[in-house]
């Protein structure tokens, strides 16, 4: 039953007790990232939503890192918006963001179960960003190249 649920499996489990979904996020990240380094913990949940991805994410830096100054880099950074109005009850969530372009990102703030760690809350539409969408902006890059 998946309406009025959420379901922690996504994809066929693995040896190790992971899913294919989430050992798709590790490799996915360092592939990304560029750091075949990095450490990535990932748990994959079905949620009754039409569309978009969401991602609780945690980091953690190797030197300090304020909320104040991650909320910059964040909100200067191209393809994403910053939702941050946590007084408003103001941040990303999936049935508002359906079909729209950009990368979401709220509910910033220090994550003390590490040092220098920073949590934040992630949306994006998954047949946008990661699927059609930047398949046309990788065309537009090569053109202009």
């Amino acid at each position: 039953r998946i309406a009025f649920n959420c379901i922690p499996h996504i994809d066929v489990f693995l040896s190790d007790g992971s899913t294919k979904e989430e050992w798709k996020m590790v490799v996915e990240t360092k592939k990304i990232m560029h750091a075949p380094e990095i450490r990535v913990a990932a748990t994959c949940v079905r949620v009754p939503v039409l569309r978009c991805h969401s991602e609780a994410i945690n980091i953690e830096f190797a030197s300090p890192v304020s909320v104040e100054s991650a909320r910059e880099a964040l909100g200067g950074a191209r393809g994403v918006t910053l939702i941050d109005d946590m007084a408003g009850n103001s941040y990303p969530m999936p049935a508002l963001l359906e079909g729209t372009d950009d990368v979401y990102v709220g509910r910033l703030r220090a994550d003390d179960s590490v040092s220098n760690g920073i949590q934040l809350w992630c949306v994006a539409d998954q047949l946008r960003k990661g699927a059609a969408l930047n398949a046309v902006q990788i065309a537009e890059l090569l053109v202009q190249r």
